[in-house]
């Protein structure tokens, strides 16, 4: 019996030892494991600070583009303030031509009425002198 006390303990401790093993490669795996971790996190960091500068330095640019949007922005409505300025001038000329032009219609008619009554009244005034100068020569 005592044999087969021995016998369990050789058993046990080939056992413990077959464990040990294993736990000692899984501890080693998990060790470069970790020290790839270790590495990739450090180039991560890295890679992070260079986007935080590049997305610094993006920021900055995009700020300073949209004050240049701005300021070209109220530049160009002054100039929209100016050219509708300049249409509403066109527009009131526009209206003022059109105001003369109607005039000078209207005052041609009526110089035309009065033409017409004054060429008639010549004709009129021609016709009596021709009258008198015939009959005056008749009476001669």
């Amino acid at each position: 019996m005592i044999v087969l006390l021995y016998l369990a303990a050789v058993v046990f401790a080939i056992s413990f030892s077959i464990l040990v093993i294993y736990i000692v490669k899984t501890l080693k795996a998990t060790q470069q494991t970790m020290a790839n971790m270790s590495t990739t996190l450090t180039n991560l960091e890295t890679q992070i600070e260079g986007i935080n500068t590049e997305t610094t330095s993006l920021l900055q640019k995009t700020n300073a583009l949209t004050e240049d949007v701005h300021t070209k922005s109220e530049k160009l409505n002054s100039l929209v303030d100016g050219l509708k300025g300049i249409g509403d001038t066109l527009n009131d000329f526009n209206q003022s031509i059109h105001e003369v032009s109607s005039n000078l219609h209207q005052s041609a008619k009526q110089e035309d009425e009065y033409t017409t009554q004054t060429l008639k009244w010549g004709q009129v005034a021609i016709d009596l002198y021709k009258k008198w100068q015939h009959t005056k020569s008749a009476s001669k």
